[in-house]
């Protein structure tokens, strides 16, 4: 029978309305575990992020989840279902679980997170109460899944060298990834393209912050490439109109500019883009490692992209596409035009891509993962 683990995501649900990485990796990392053969349900919905530093607000947070550990556990007695582990992904000062350690202090069940960061930095400022609350729930865990390499250090400042740290590379859904030929002519004629020119392609949300400064520095390493290609951008947001200001377009039904913006689309409408590019572009600032830049390469497109935190994970530098100084519109440039000038290259880079996601970056292998390490802790 399979056994029972409660899952949880501060940050942002596996349910919540509005599309993001954080969301997809949430439902991704409940299938892996019903993969895996455990009997995984979302223990709760709420919402812990607290952007501003409000202490009032922590506290208040710190009580709701006491409250709620309690109220779930009665409603599981009514249902006849105990967890048997309970799965918090995405852990940070900003959006700690105040729910899954109380559960687990009244249950005796084993605690356990994937992504946790630790910024001991963070102890005396105005998130000091859900620092202290993050620091407990890592000393709580058993295992602390990384899908960041550059979190481990701050991880072992917290616990010490010997913190149940395992490797999870990000990963997706192949059976999602549908691949199939392409005719390039026609999505030209469907989306307004033009045919005859390299595409390049960029997915990303339009908000304020690191989505921004990306797509700033995109504009400006558009501005000094020499290639004729054309920028297909997918996305929307609240920083829309920063986003057009950034590419010098007051709107986006211009279908002769050098960028064209597709806006939101679904995955159907984006897998055949994806397909047809010649390359994805993304400077990735502050960049925790990309799901778009992992799902790109699945349709076997290579990347370049901006070498922060984290992406250096899912772009194998110059075997799935290459890895430029971070934050460096000119180094981007260049980069693109070294590689649109040399197909075989995009060739061995799509091969690679395909190849490399299916061995290291599959929903069977996290799968695989999870299911040698969470067990043991459940049988024992």
């Amino acid at each position: 029978m399979p056994s029972p683990v409660a899952f949880y995501a501060p940050l942002k649900a596996p349910s919540h309305a509005t599309p993001s990485g954080d969301r997809l990796l949430a439902r991704l990392l409940m299938s892996a575990l019903g993969e895996a053969g455990f009997d995984v349900r979302l223990a709760s919905a709420l919402r812990s992020r607290d952007a501003s530093g409000d202490p009032v607000r922590q506290l208040r947070m710190a009580q709701l989840g006491e409250q709620l550990a309690t109220r779930l556990i009665r409603h599981w007695q009514r249902q006849q279902w105990r967890p048997r582990l309970w799965f918090t992904y995405h852990l940070y000062y900003k959006a700690p679980d105040w729910i899954g350690p109380a559960v687990c202090r009244q249950l005796g069940i084993p605690y356990v997170c994937a992504e946790a960061s630790w910024a001991a930095s963070r102890a005396l400022g105005p998130w000091a109460l859900s620092h202290q609350s993050v620091g407990d729930a890592l000393h709580l865990a058993q295992r602390i899944f990384t899908l960041n390499p550059t979190d481990i250090d701050g991880l072992e400042a917290c616990l010490g060298p010997q913190a149940p740290i395992v490797n999870l590379n990000p990963f997706i859904d192949l059976d999602a990834q549908a691949i199939s030929c392409v005719d390039k002519a026609a999505l030209a004629r469907r989306w307004q393209l033009n045919a005859d020119k390299p595409w390049l392609i960029s997915v990303a949300m339009m908000r304020s912050g690191d989505k921004l400064a990306s797509y700033r520095i995109l504009a400006a390493s558009l501005a000094q490439l020499h290639s004729d290609a054309q920028l297909l951008i997918v996305g929307d947001g609240s920083a829309r109109n920063e986003v057009l200001a950034a590419f010098g377009q007051q709107d986006s039904s211009n279908q002769q500019a050098r960028v064209r913006f597709l806006g939101r689309l679904s995955p159907a409408e984006l897998t055949p883009l994806l397909r047809a590019a010649d390359l994805m572009v993304w400077p990735a600032v502050n960049e925790a490692f990309g799901m778009a830049l992992l799902e790109a390469q699945a349709q076997g497109l290579p990347v370049i992209a901006g070498n922060e935190r984290g992406v250096a994970a899912v772009v194998h530098h110059n075997r799935t596409g290459q890895l430029v100084p971070p934050r460096d519109p000119g180094a981007l440039a260049q980069a693109l035009d070294l590689a649109l000038a040399q197909p075989a290259l995009r060739q061995q880079w799509r091969d690679a891509s395909l190849a490399t996601v299916r061995q290291q970056h599959s929903l069977q292998s996290a799968a695989a993962v999870l299911r040698t390490e969470l067990e043991p802790l459940i049988h024992a």
